[in-house]
C-alpha cells in the first residue's frame, strides 16, 4: 500500500519522530498507519501515539447529570463561530435532553426521538435547525448512565467533555461529588485509555507485550553487555506495568497529591466517608478527535477564483 507525504505529515505529528524516521516506518509496513507506530515504538523512537493525533472539527460537548441520569453528547457544526451561537448551544442542550428523557441505544435510535417541546423527531428537526444556523450540523455520539453515581464536567467551553460513574454505597451521592470532579480533571487532562487495567483487553495486552518485547531485544542486541532471556522478559513485565500506569486510569498517579495513584486516593476518600466506592467507567469526548478537516489553502482559493472570472 503506498503512502503519500501527507502520511508521513500525520505519523510525524502523531508521535513526534523525525520526517526520514516516519518515512521508513511507512515504508516498512506498507502505508499502514498503526504498523508504522508499532514499528517505530519496537525501534524505541517513539512512544504510544494515540490515533486521533491532532485533527479537530467544531461543535461542542455537553456533560450533564439531571435526576440522576448523566448524559453526554457531541454535536458538530462547520465554524467556531457558529459553535458559540446561542442557537447552536440550545440545540445541542435540546438533543442532550433528548437522550436523557428517550433512553435511545445508538444515535440511529436518538435521530427518532422526540425532539423536546416540539411534535417532530430529532432527524425531523435537524434541517430546520441546518437553516436557523446556517451550517451544516451533525449529532455525532453521545452515550447515557442511569445507575450509580454520575459526575460531569466540562473543560474549555465545551471542547472536552467527561462522565465519571462511580458506584457508592454508605453515603450520599453529594459526599463523593469532590471526588468525581477530581477524576473527571484527570480523565480530561490525561485521557487514559481504560478505567482500570482488569479492562485492558487480551489483544492490547498481547500487542504491548510483542512491542515491549521486540524493544527490549533491540536494546539488548546494542548493549555491551547484554541480559539473559530470563531478566529480559522481567524488563518486559515490569514495562507493562508502567503501561498501566500510563493508560489506565486507577492506576495512574493522581494529578493532586505525587506518588499516589488513582486508586489509593479512591480508597482515601472511601476510608475518610465510612463507605465503598467504585469507579464504574467514565465517557470522555473531545471535540472533532478523528474527524478529518478540509484542508484550506486561501492563495489557492482567490487565485482560483481569479481565473474564473
Amino acid at each position: 500500500m503506498a503512502f503519500t507525504a501527507a502520511d508521513v505529515k500525520k505519523l510525524r505529528e502523531m508521535t513526534n519522530v523525525g520526517m526520514m524516521d516516519c518515512k521508513k516506518a511507512l515504508s516498512a509496513a506498507d502505508g499502514d498507519m498503526d504498523k508504522a507506530i508499532e514499528w517505530l515504538r519496537e525501534k524505541g523512537l517513539a512512544a504510544a501515539a494515540k490515533k486521533s493525533g491532532r485533527i479537530a472539527a467544531e461543535g461542542a460537548v455537553r456533560a450533564v447529570v439531571e435526576n440522576g441520569v448523566g448524559a453526554i453528547v457531541e454535536v458538530n457544526c462547520e465554524t467556531d463561530f457558529a459553535a458559540q451561537s446561542d442557537k447552536f448551544l440550545e440545540f445541542v442542550k435540546d438533543v442532550t435532553d433528548a437522550v436523557i428523557t428517550s433512553a435511545p441505544a445508538d444515535v440511529d435510535a436518538l435521530m427518532n426521538c422526540k425532539y423536546p417541546n416540539s411534535d417532530k423527531t430529532v432527524s425531523e428537526m435537524v434541517p430546520e435547525k441546518v437553516l436557523v444556523i446556517g451550517e451544516n450540523l451533525k449529532i455525532r455520539r453521545f452515550a447515557r448512565y442511569d445507575t450509580g453515581v454520575t459526575v460531569p464536567y466540562i473543560h474549555m467551553g465545551g471542547r472536552i467533555g467527561v462522565l465519571v460513574n462511580m458506584t457508592v454505597e454508605g453515603a450520599a451521592a453529594e459526599a463523593v461529588t469532590e471526588l468525581g470532579k477530581d477524576l473527571c480533571m484527570q480523565i480530561a487532562a490525561m485521557n487514559p485509555a481504560f478505567c482500570d487495567k482488569s479492562n485492558v483487553d487480551q489483544e492490547t495486552l498481547d500487542k504491548e507485550k510483542e512491542i515491549q518485547l521486540a524493544l527490549a531485544m533491540n536494546e539488548n542486541a546494542k548493549s555491551d553487555r547484554p541480559k539473559p532471556q530470563n531478566i529480559i522478559e522481567k524488563m518486559v513485565m515490569g514495562r507493562i506495568s508502567k503501561y498501566y500506569e500510563e493508560n489506565c486510569l486507577l492506576q495512574m498517579e493522581f494529578v493532586k497529591e505525587k506518588g499516589v495513584s488513582v486508586e489509593k486516593h479512591v480508597a482515601a476518600v472511601a476510608k475518610e466517608l465510612g463507605c465503598k466506592i467504585t469507579v464504574n467507567s467514565f465517557v470522555r469526548f473531545e471535540r472533532g478527535e478523528g474527524i478529518e478537516k478540509k484542508q484550506e489553502n486561501f492563495a489557492e482559493e482567490v487565485a482560483a477564483q481569479m481565473n474564473m472570472k
